[in-house]
């Protein structure tokens, strides 16, 4: 091992802090791009804050390394679903969740079923949109599309959750 050089342990404590900060921010948008899945959705952090590892020497010409954190997470689940065998298909199952849930459950698994019914990218632009809070600018800069592109899968993505829930999300809002 080499000597201990104060540039080397700067770097890797700048990171370490970043990544203790962001880690649950970026599992909680993970799960939901993942509908509930928290198996990938650690894969995804995991592969995320990799290759923000990677980057970190040249993180700081990036004005938000958060945003672009969250922008490589998105890239990277969307690169996965590409990449995933026509033959894998997602359980009915939700994995076991902590017993002390801060919502509705019933709800909890009434929202993630139906985000799991959307294909990747329309998830991603509701994810980004209406659960990241970020613009429709930052959206499409996120997922390397256009703003109409943006807008469009936004507003088809909402429709379909719309029919899926139907009528029992006032049910699911009146707990």
């Amino acid at each position: 091992m080499e000597p201990d050089r104060p540039g080397r342990l700067s770097r890797a404590d700048d990171f370490l802090e970043f990544a203790s900060g962001r880690a649950g921010q970026l599992f909680r948008s993970a799960c939901l791009l993942t509908s509930g899945d928290t198996h990938l959705a650690e894969d995804l952090v995991q592969e995320t804050l990799g290759r923000m590892y990677v980057l970190w020497g040249r993180v700081s010409r990036i004005d938000n390394p958060a945003g672009y954190a969250q922008t490589v997470l998105v890239r990277t689940f969307l690169t996965h679903r590409r990449r995933r065998s026509a033959t894998e298909r997602p359980l009915g199952e939700l994995p076991d969740q902590a017993a002390d849930m801060m919502h509705d459950p019933a709800l909890r698994v009434a929202l993630l079923d139906a985000l799991g019914q959307l294909s990747p990218k329309d998830r991603a632009v509701v994810v980004l949109r209406y659960w990241e809070d970020r613009s429709i600018e930052e959206t499409a800069d996120a997922m390397n599309v256009s703003s109409a592109a943006v807008r469009t899968r936004s507003v088809r993505a909402l429709a379909k959750l719309r029919e899926r829930l139907g009528g029992s999300l006032a049910e699911y809002a009146a707990h």
